[in-house]
């Protein structure tokens, strides 16, 4: 039998069904099992444990990057560089590749130990019956049919049924999301959903008090923590930032290949030298490679991580950083994010209706005297700390778990008092008056139907209340028992809330303001998550319980999710189905959580953020840990991860527009000139030259503009802005080709030099006018990027000119060559800059809807 209550069952969940029922399906009885048949289940179900996935070694982890088309086409100019004599250059090539591999590989580990974290998160032995008595065993080794027995403070080992229970509660809020503790008792269920299931108990959940002992229904795989435990093993797909690098890389490639292949052809039917007409060829190779783009994105992704944590953020995948800033929907847990997970007590409300201090008082009393360790006791206690002076114990009666209530006779200075807080209706049950004032008035019918009313909009306000009632003692002093909680006054409610952080509201009109959709995906009520999105200005019509979307077909969600901000009741695979449907309606999505209920999503996600202090699942399955759990942390990432983008889109929009035009200009004058227009290794240097230019890139600051919506790396703009940059540097080439031959009518060697110096000038001052939309005297560059830009510019322009220009093959140029060359510059720079405004107002632009990807399988 599989039984896995994470997942919308097709069949009742087995909370659903009588004890007598699972036992005959599992062939078990009350008595537990016998050794020999506990083995035989072993080896048919497999141990108690999680599903590792298996780990990719560091060899394969490193050739599967290097196989990447990007990294190919550099390794191969690399290589050829070196065969063809320039080994300075091609060693550069290949020492940034491997630098670039290496760190992206050493990140990606960070998260490799996530199951191996998983299974130690959790009990290591279990009490169960063997053989008629009960025996400590292994948790691994708990099976189907196993009867176990678990008290309080215990981890609960496996899921199961109920069999029986004293005073037992259970912490299921890493499981459900909901704060308060749930009692758990033996009795058949209708409920759907797992958070309601009080006849059952969950793996991964925490005994609070009392004890009591199950029947196990599931292990390993077959849980609701092994469910969320299995995204851990499953494969990643590429991520959105991953993908397009590759897309980049292969577009990088077939046009390097279409150039270079038609510029071998084109040279051969000239009838030059094959070697050199090979030379030039892989020239142009290495020409159109972005040789730097690996060092620029690893640095720039790098000092993004950096600047993140200062901002309270741990980066454990560094493309994570760009998903962050491509984020278009977040979701997020309730417990924990949006509120503090503290309970505490909002109001302390008398019979009349109105807020009075009495309850409060008297409820502080009870839990201290009482020495509840619970939520609402400890919130009573922080709350009245004071009101406990004066006031010992004299007895204590035994909670009753069946009618919800607890007492305590608590000795003051007036003599003894019985106090009995609990569940509303029970504790009216016992009263036989309420309190007016200073005295005390019958509770007819309608005083206490005004009492019901009152905690039904209580709960409409995300409120949970209990009653507080007491009455002077009579009598010797005994431990209270059921017929002394008897005609008691009524003194009024306590009510508690989870309440919002204070930043909250702040922090999501700030992610409303930066274009992302909040949704809050919640294992709590509905209501009280209704309630919630209210209160930190998310506006909601309406709340999907986990029932109703277990109800719904994929298609249907699909529509579904995008008008419903607020879901509720959810378990942890209906949170992952939720995202899934929102990635195919193209949305970047990210999750932020931090319970074991949240692993599926988390790892689902196009970006997963937990927090500090979430359950190590949670941790493991996110690609960033919040070292404070609080949106405007999120906030903060969101920009930083936008701002890295932008400079890594800078570099990549500046060497496809002038690679592209420098080397169809080169591929062009092969075809007409009598000779090579530039030698290979003047090719390579002026490669190397503008690459050591834009290694400020990452370094640079950031228009507002950039960080203002979600960004992504658009294929179809770059090859757009490429398309129209390229060629009018491709125009002023020619011009330049046409004054050398026309007008100087310069020699080989002459005309070499001056294009050199003009390739250099317009392609690298132009990168201060790529690098903005707006007017680059208005938006300067940061020093890093004018040190590395002007200081390349500055050698390229000396070099002819000094003694080791020659062993490059220059010479140095007349006066009246340079003064053309600087008229040409100064045209080019101006049309560019215009060409650059219409480029960038007037073609569309994407952001990140469209963008979609699947993380996990």
């Amino acid at each position: 039998m599989t039984v896995d209550p994470a997942r919308p069952p097709v069949a009742a969940p087995f909370w659903t069904e009588s004890v007598e029922v699972v036992l005959a399906k599992l062939g078990a009885s009350r008595d537990g099992l016998k050794g020999l048949d506990a083995t035989e289940r072993l080896r048919q179900h497999g141990a108690n444990s999680d599903v590792v996935g298996k780990r990719t070694g560091p060899v394969r982890a490193i050739a599967r990057r290097l196989l990447e088309p990007l990294s190919l086409i550099l390794l191969g100019a690399g290589i050829v560089s070196m065969a063809t004599g320039d080994a300075i250059g091609g060693s550069i090539i290949v020492v940034i590749l491997a630098f670039s591999v290496l760190l992206d590989t050493y990140q990606e580990r960070q998260a490799v130990h996530a199951a191996e974290i998983l299974r130690q998160s959790v009990a290591i032995s279990a009490t169960v019956r063997r053989d008629g008595a009960f025996v400590q065993v292994s948790i691994d080794t708990v099976v189907p049919g196993d009867i176990v027995r678990v008290q309080a403070g215990d981890i609960i080992p496996a899921d199961g049924l109920i069999l029986d229970s004293s005073a037992f509660t259970a912490n299921e809020a890493a499981l459900t999301g909901e704060p308060y503790p749930v009692e758990k008792k033996p009795g058949v269920v209708t409920a759907t959903s797992a958070a309601e299931a009080s006849d059952a108990l969950f793996r991964g959940a925490i005994a609070q008090t009392g004890c009591a002992t199950m029947l196990v229904v599931g292990t390993g795989a077959d849980t609701m923590f092994g469910s969320a435990a299995a995204a851990l093993a499953t494969a990643e797909g590429p991520s959105p930032f991953e993908r397009d690098l590759r897309g980049y890389g292969l577009l990088t490639t077939r046009l390097t290949l279409a150039l270079v292949v038609i510029v071998l052809a084109a040279s051969i039917f000239l009838g030059r030298p094959l070697l050199q007409s090979l030379l030039f060829a892989v020239a142009l190779a290495v020409g159109l490679t972005p040789e730097l783009l690996p060092m620029i994105t690893t640095v720039t992704l790098s000092r993004g991580a950096m600047r993140m944590a200062k901002r309270k953020v741990i980066v454990k995948r560094l493309a994570s950083i760009h998903d962050l800033g491509a984020m278009t929907i977040l979701c997020t847990d309730k417990t924990g994010t949006l509120t503090s997970a503290q309970i505490s007590l909002a109001r302390s409300i008398a019979p009349s209706g109105a807020d009075g201090p009495e309850p409060a008082r008297l409820g502080a009393i009870a839990a201290a005297l009482g020495g509840g360790q619970g939520a609402l006791d400890l919130a009573l206690v922080a709350a009245s700390a004071k009101a406990v002076e004066g006031w010992t114990l004299a007895a204590q009666g035994v909670f009753d778990f069946d009618r919800r209530l607890g007492s305590v006779l608590a000795q003051g200075s007036n003599g003894p008092v019985l106090i009995l807080k609990g569940a509303p209706e029970a504790v009216l049950a016992a009263c036989g008056q309420g309190r007016s004032g200073s005295g005390a008035t019958p509770l007819d019918p309608e005083a206490r139907d005004a009492v019901v009313r009152q905690v039904l909009l209580l709960a409409g306000q995300g409120l949970r209340a209990i009653a507080i009632a007491s009455r002077p003692w009579v009598g010797a002093i005994h431990a209270p028992e059921t017929e002394d909680e008897t005609d008691l006054v009524y003194e009024g409610l306590c009510a508690f809330a989870d309440p919002p952080k204070a930043t909250a509201h702040a922090a999501v009109t700030r992610l409303k303001a930066a274009g992302i959709q909040l949704k809050i995906l919640s294992g709590d009520d509905p209501v009280v998550v209704g309630r919630l999105a209210g209160l930190v200005g998310l506006a909601t019509r309406k709340t999907l319980s986990g029932a109703d979307i277990a109800r719904l077909s994929d298609d249907a969600l699909a529509v579904q999710v995008h008008n419903v901000h607020t879901f509720g009741r959810l378990a942890p695979d209906q949170k992952a189905r939720l995202v899934r449907a929102l990635q195919a309606g193209g949305a970047v999505v990210g999750y932020l959580g931090d319970g074991i209920n949240d692993a599926p999503a988390l790892k689902l996600a196009d970006i997963g953020l937990s927090v500090e202090g979430a359950a190590s699942v949670a941790q493991a399955s996110a690609d960033m840990i919040l070292l404070d759990s609080d949106l405007g942390v999120v906030a903060d990432g969101v920009e930083e991860g936008r701002r890295t983008f932008a400079n890594i889109l800078k570099y990549v929009r500046m060497g496809a527009s002038s690679n592209f035009g420098n080397m169809l200009s080169m591929a062009a004058a092969s075809l007409f000139l009598p000779f090579l227009p530039m030698l290979p290794t003047q090719i390579l240097l002026n490669n190397l030259l503008y690459d050591i230019s834009e290694i400020g890139i990452p370094f640079d600051g950031v228009r507002p503009e950039a960080v203002a919506r979600p960004q992504v790396w658009d294929m179809r703009a770059l090859i757009r802005f490429a398309a129209v940059m390229g060629p009018l540097s491709s125009a002023f080439d020619l011009l330049t080709f046409a004054g050398l031959s026309l007008v100087f009518h310069a020699a080989p060697a002459e005309y070499r030099t001056a294009w050199f110096l003009e390739t250099m000038a317009t392609q690298i001052l132009v990168i201060f006018i790529i690098r903005t939309n707006g007017r680059p005297w208005a938006d300067l560059p940061r020093p890093a990027l004018a040190i590395s830009s002007l200081g390349a510019l500055l050698v390229a322009l000396a070099l002819p000119f000094t003694p080791a220009g020659h062993w490059f093959g220059f010479v140095a140029p007349p006066i009246e060559v340079v003064a053309g060359l600087g008229l040409v510059t100064i045209a080019y720079l101006v049309s560019a800059e215009l060409l650059k405004t219409f480029l960038f107002n007037h073609m569309p632009r994407k952001h990140g809807r469209g963008l979609r990807r699947r993380r996990a399988r």
